[in-house]
């Protein structure tokens, strides 16, 4: 009998696993670019606790493994930002990813009150590129991120909350 994987918000026992897991995820990436100083490498264990601490962050968990996360945070503008969204690899093409994105922009809309929401990924990341797409974001910009890779910002409005009435 197989076990359901259930999307929650992260307390701050899960930071090691979110660490480690972050750690596996993002080496798919660095291989990708030649650049294993991407800044999901270099993130300390502190600073996963202080995020947690301080943002949304969601985890996917499969009975007590962590094996999906995102973060989402909202600047002074109210754009929500979405980061460091990682499912494990055994487990990737289920649509956790769709769920955990999901679950961020819900939170950032109710919990924090964003008008749009905004990410990053690397411009030769094609697989976050599609799920991106899928999801309903639109490229309006590029950078290059401090660890040298090249980056696209894509964006897309938050939506309104729905109203229930009943007669």
């Amino acid at each position: 009998m197989g076990m359901s994987v259930t999307i929650s918000a992260a307390t701050a026992q899960d930071a090691e696993q979110i660490f480690r897991l972050q750690y596996l995820c993002f080496q798919s990436e660095a291989e990708l670019y030649g650049n294993y100083r991407i800044d999901p490498l270099v993130q300390t264990l502190e600073s996963v606790r202080d995020e947690i601490a301080a943002d949304l962050v969601f985890v996917a968990r499969l009975g007590d493994e962590v094996v999906g996360s995102v973060r989402g945070s909202i600047d002074g503008e109210g754009v929500g930002r979405i980061g460091r969204l990682c499912v494990h690899p055994r487990l990737q093409g289920h649509g956790l990813g769709t769920r955990l994105l999901r679950a961020t922009e819900a939170g950032l809309a109710g919990e924090r009150a964003a008008k749009r929401f905004q990410l990053f990924t690397g411009e030769r990341s094609e697989g976050n590129l599609r799920l991106y797409r899928k999801a309903g974001y639109a490229r309006v910009g590029d950078t290059t991120g401090e660890d040298g890779v090249r980056l696209i910002t894509l964006e897309k409005e938050a939506a309104a909350p729905e109203f229930v009435t009943s007669a």
